[in-house]
């Protein structure tokens, strides 16, 4: 058994590593693990399609309604850092069971929710089930595959999100437009249903667990905190007009104090901490989760502008708009299909991710253009475009996370590149949302309003080039 518990390796003598097929028994896993973590991807399309039913229905601000998707980041980011320890001590199959059955929970919840407010409070719940999910995919594929074989592994954690910028919009658009906004969270039930019973079924028992991981509690105070703050103080700046407000002083300064704090604690602490900083010491790894980072702005970012776009712009319906989308996620699934393969066979990381890079940004200009009379199928082609350079980098980054790591590092390194991932993810989503907010005000068309906005995206997704540089140019080869 490895490590992990959950395959036994099996003999592959006479062939590369990079060129074994993967073991059967880890494919069955990784597609039940890969079904619960859709239904977690899942829901953040579909409510971001969602965004413009809301803001309706409630009357509120798209400052105020953009927490519905803020929320639900917040609490994923929040949550990551309890993986190592609650799988340490509870065991893989019993956390997995655990977070599937609260974020089914927080879905029901969602559907029945009075108020933006109350919404924003079960998207948290919602959030809290969903956060260690992915990170759960994460851990137990790096440790059953093995370096060598990573890259394909990779590409069922990826996946999922890969085929929820195509499905949830779609079905996000049909529910939504055929019954009630509520449905758009309601759809989670029979798929979390069949993830559990299927979990249940095939996921090996726990054995005994023994907490020998340490739980940091003084971090898992000061950097949630200190998180939650940052994003409240930038939303605050588009609700009441400016850096200068008092509210987004008060806010952004006190995340300030709380962010160092918790690195003078996370420095100097003798336990593993929740975002362990001095994994930075690995070239790869700050490489990969710096991209990771931005790119998660850049991701979110996309999914939270494009619907907006195409119905406050362009007058699409709600299910138009959803469909508008899918090229993004076809342009993502398209890319991971291929590269995962590509770099276990070349090891060229750097090469692929610039290459990636360079599509998603030449994806985003048409929209940092874009006018009245920009040409629909233009626009289209640019979203598969920017969903190609998307799905590129991130399966690149994925992979890159754990090159120069020890197997004793895979597990505090999924939660530390996963809360950059998703703290990228939410700070892109205000800032942008904050940014549309101001210019709505100011613009003459609704057009330059999105142009301006997505001129942000663009320089979001440029900056990346910088982490990129330091990826080494092709991995390590295998000693013969």
């Amino acid at each position: 058994m490895n490590r992990a518990g959950l395959l036994p390796r099996r003999s592959t003598a006479g062939r590369q590593p990079d060129q074994e097929p993967l073991d059967p028994a880890l494919v069955r896993l990784a597609l039940v693990l890969m079904l619960g973590s859709f239904a977690a991807g899942l829901d953040t399309t579909i409510a971001n399609v969602a965004i413009d039913s809301l803001r309706s229905h409630f009357h509120a601000a798209v400052g105020t309604v953009q927490w519905v998707s803020t929320a639900y980041l917040l609490a994923l980011t929040m949550i990551v850092p309890l993986t190592a320890w609650a799988v340490d001590r509870f065991g893989a199959r019993r956390m997995w069971l655990t977070s599937l059955t609260v974020f089914l929970a927080g879905s029901m919840l969602c559907g029945m929710a009075w108020s933006t407010g109350s919404l924003i409070g079960f998207r948290v719940l919602q959030g809290l089930g969903g956060g260690m999910l992915l990170p759960l995919v994460r851990t137990i594929l790096a440790r059953a595959a093995g370096k060598e074989r990573m890259g394909r592994a990779m590409v069922f954690v990826a996946v999922p999100g890969s085929l929820t910028p195509v499905l949830g919009p779609m079905l996000g658009g049909l529910v939504i437009n055929s019954l009630d906004w509520r449905w758009a969270f309601y759809i989670n039930a029979p798929l979390c249903l069949l993830a559990l019973a299927l979990s249940w079924r095939m996921l090996p028992r726990d054995h005994e667990h023994t907490a020998t991981v340490r739980l940091d509690g003084l971090g898992l105070i000061l950097l949630p905190l200190g998180l939650g703050t940052l994003v409240f103080g930038i939303s605050e700046i588009g609700n009441n007009g400016g850096v200068l407000s008092g509210t987004a002083l008060i806010g952004l300064a006190a995340a300030a104090v709380l962010l160092v704090c918790y690195t003078f604690h996370a420095l100097q602490t003798k336990i593993t901490p929740i975002l362990d900083l001095r994994l930075f010491k690995v070239r790869s790894f700050t490489a990969s989760s710096m991209m990771l980072f931005l790119f998660g702005g850049s991701f979110y970012g996309a999914l939270f502008l494009l619907p907006l776009y195409y119905q406050q712009a362009r007058g699409a319906s709600v299910l138009h708009a959803g469909l508008l989308l899918a090229p993004l996620g076809c342009g993502m699934a398209l890319a991971m299909s291929k590269v995962g393969k590509l770099i276990d066979r070349t090891g060229a990381e750097r090469t692929i991710t610039l290459t990636g890079m360079v599509l998603a940004a030449g994806g985003i200009v048409p929209f940092a253009l874009v006018g009245p009379h920009t040409s629909a199928f233009l626009l289209g082609a640019a979203t598969f475009v920017t969903g190609l350079g998307l799905g590129t980098v991130t399966l690149s980054a994925f992979t890159s996370t754990y090159r120069g790591l020890s197997p004793a590092q895979i597990a505090p390194a999924t939660s530390a590149s996963r809360i950059l991932q998703q703290v990228g993810g939410t700070l892109g989503t205000v800032f942008l949302a904050v940014l549309l907010q101001q210019a709505i005000g100011t613009a003459a068309t609704p057009d330059s309003a999105f142009a301006h906005t997505f001129t942000w995206a663009l320089a979001l997704t440029s900056l990346a080039v910088v982490p990129a540089l330091l990826l080494p140019k092709r991995k390590p080869q295998p000693a013969t």
